[in-house]
């Protein structure tokens, strides 16, 4: 019976990772190399990015209207209007009378400026106002079942620790190996945080983008994921021994 235990305890340790947690997903492997850190830091505004919802609102003499006291019911009737345009998969919006001008890349500042510039052409003194409102990560908190979240970012310049925060933290995850993937999925860059020491809030310190991936790699707890893997064996080793011992 000893020597069974220590063959079955043997094969589980010698099994592969997959066999102990196959729900981990997106491992990387020891030699992968993840982009520079440094990058991440750079980034201090969101940037518009393809598949954003756009709010949007022109007014002429540079917004005159929003606080003129005299015209209140004009004032009301136009803060109730709100029109939402989609930024398509080539990163162009296509706005009234302008057509489709690409937005793609640019910060909301510098975006309402080009758009300032663009209508100026055709309004006196433009007032643009722009506000991303469907900006969304996806977030996998590192405990296990389905404890991952998409949050939607009301503050356009969220970071990492906002977004953390908002899906109740690092749930049963490694704190120092919390994967952030970006860009498209055929050729994203995936960078590795960590945020176990005091150090890591300089790194998390960046704002987000449209469609980030947070990974918080889960802890493995191998002892116990043996014992759910061995426990059937044991049982059923019990079961034959017993049925073996009662026939002789």
């Amino acid at each position: 019976m000893r020597q069974i235990i220590v063959i079955i305890v043997g094969l589980t340790f010698f099994t592969s990772c997959k066999v102990l947690t196959p729900e981990q997903m997106l491992r990387t492997p020891r030699s992968y190399e993840f982009s520079d850190i440094e990058d991440l830091e750079k980034v201090e505004e969101y940037r518009i990015a393809p598949n954003d919802e756009i709010f949007f609102q022109l007014f002429t003499n540079k917004g005159e209207l929003l606080i003129d006291p005299l015209d209140q019911s004009m004032l009301r009737q136009t803060t109730r209007r709100e029109t939402i345009y989609l930024v398509e998969h080539d990163g162009k919006v296509k706005l009234p009378v302008l057509g489709r001008v690409n937005m793609a890349g640019y910060t909301l500042r510098e975006a309402e400026k080009m758009l300032e510039e663009e209508y100026s052409a055709y309004y006196n003194r433009p007032f643009v106002q722009l506000r991303v409102t469907n900006n969304r990560v996806i977030i996998f908190p590192g405990g296990r079942g389905g404890s991952s979240q998409v949050i939607y970012l009301e503050n356009t310049n969220t970071t990492l620790f906002e977004a953390l925060a908002m899906s109740g933290g690092i749930k049963d995850g490694k704190a120092h190996s919390v994967k952030l993937i970006r860009g498209k999925p055929d050729n994203p860059k995936v960078y590795m945080i960590d945020l176990s020491k005091i150090d890591g809030v300089e790194s998390a310190n960046f704002v987000l983008q449209a469609n980030d991936i947070i990974y918080v790699d889960p802890r493995e707890r191998v002892p116990q994921r043996i014992l759910e893997h061995v426990t059937p064996y044991l049982t059923l080793t019990s079961t034959l021994l017993l049925i073996y011992t009662l026939i002789n």
